[in-house]
């Protein structure tokens, strides 16, 4: 028996670990995650910053005063959002984004540091904006739009893949440990 237990370490030893494999797709979806923090982070800073009256009052007339001899239509589009939004909402987009970035930034981290709990985490956080995306897309269709919900549902599709292999092998290595 101990020559069956010899060989069916070495042949556990021989197979490539499934968490070597996919370092590599971990490590891209990390710095997507951390990117996305980091926009979120300045989003957040200019909402913050444009909740004040005199700093909204200046990004406007700013806007109504910029050249753009191409997008005029978009310029003015910009101008009557933003005085419909008013300044009072920037704090609230502010916070929208402060959070979205702290979560974000918990999964760039978590991948980075090759935790098991943030493959988890980022599939459920992920998974679950995946439904708004699709209403999104569907009712104002936009080829950006279009990207991140393909690129989330690949996403969520690549970490289960790689959580559920990493579950497998940790329950294959604690059998032959025992």
């Amino acid at each position: 028996m101990p020559e069956i237990e010899n060989i069916a370490a070495a042949q556990a030893a021989a197979r490539p670990a499934p968490r070597a494999s996919h370092r590599a797709g971990l490590r891209v979806i990390a710095t997507y995650e951390i990117i996305k923090t980091v926009c979120l982070l300045l989003v957040a800073v200019a909402a913050f910053h444009l909740d004040r009256q005199q700093n909204f009052e200046r990004l406007v007339h700013w806007l109504e005063h910029l050249s753009l001899s191409d997008s005029n239509g978009l310029r003015w589009r910009m101008v009557s959002m933003l005085q419909d939004f008013g300044p009072s909402r920037f704090v609230a987009v502010g916070l929208v984004a402060l959070g979205y970035a702290v979560l974000f930034g918990i999964e760039g981290v978590g991948l980075l540091m090759g935790k098991y709990w943030a493959e988890w985490f980022t599939v459920i956080a992920t998974a679950s904006l995946i439904p708004i995306e699709l209403y999104e897309t569907l009712h104002r269709f936009g080829w950006l739009k279009l990207a991140a919900l393909v690129g989330n549902v690949a996403i969520v599709v690549y970490l289960v893949r790689v959580a559920l292999q990493t579950r497998e092998s940790r329950r294959v290595a604690r059998e032959s440990a025992h």
